[in-house]
């Protein structure tokens, strides 16, 4: 499904040259449940990038499927993204002046979706988060862990081959943590959706089925585990 080949990231920093990936080699199939996992300044929120077409690097390729979304432009790559990927961001990134319902449709409106089938799929996949009652609310009248779950339908609406997750506990309390994470459990084990996370949370560590560990723009170990339910 996701293939990243010798990626190589460097950015200029002033006068210094700071080497963030140094030669990444990765798979990543259909279903998996996965956390990138190291101390900042690893590199796991650039590879997250790189694979998400939000960064582009200096060497390599990343395929996801047949494509080569390195050699994209950068309308194909907006066109990519609206299509094939869902992400999910540490701070929510909802739009507030829209509802709950707004925010998941907007990609499909994006999408250029019908009346019908946008309304049809917003309301499952609130429902599918536990927000059928907060449909009508806007991000300032919800808490935390219940954006989060909008972010987390919204970044679903577009029917995405996987959802790319960027530290998207770290504002969370534990009990708003625990229902988001057996959310997207649920969701990748009932729907074999893919989930990629970025993170330092022990709590989503504990989940995952592969942990891969970095440092210093390598990949230090890359394990599977076995699912247990919690």
């Amino acid at each position: 499904m996701i293939q990243v080949t010798d990626i190589q990231k460097t950015y200029n920093d002033g006068k210094v040259q700071v080497q963030a990936l140094r030669g990444i080699d990765l798979v990543i199939k259909e279903g998996e449940f996965t956390a990138i996992v190291g101390p900042s300044g690893s590199g796991k929120t650039t590879l997250l990038n790189i694979i998400g077409g939000l960064d582009s690097p200096n060497y390599g390729k990343v395929k996801i499927g047949n494509t080569d979304i390195a050699q994209l432009t950068e309308n194909e790559l907006i066109d990519f993204r609206l299509n094939h990927i869902g992400f999910v961001f540490q701070s929510y990134n909802l739009i507030p002046v829209l509802t709950a319902k707004e925010n998941v449709e907007f990609l499909m409106l994006l999408q250029k979706k019908d009346d019908k089938e946008r309304n049809e799929r917003t309301t499952k996949l609130l429902v599918s988060v536990g927000l059928e009652d907060q449909i009508n609310k806007k991000p300032n009248e919800m808490s935390g862990g219940q954006q989060q779950r909008v972010a987390v339908a919204r970044a679903l609406a577009s029917k995405p081959d996987f959802v790319l997750a960027d530290e998207p506990t770290a504002n969370l309390d534990s009990t708003a943590t625990a229902n988001l994470l057996d959310i997207m459990l649920r969701l990748n084990q009932e729907e074999n959706i893919t989930f990629i996370f970025s993170t330092h949370d022990q709590r989503v560590i504990d989940r995952a089925r592969r942990v891969i560990t970095m440092e210093d723009g390598k990949i230090l170990s890359d394990s599977m585990k076995q699912m247990t339910d919690k």
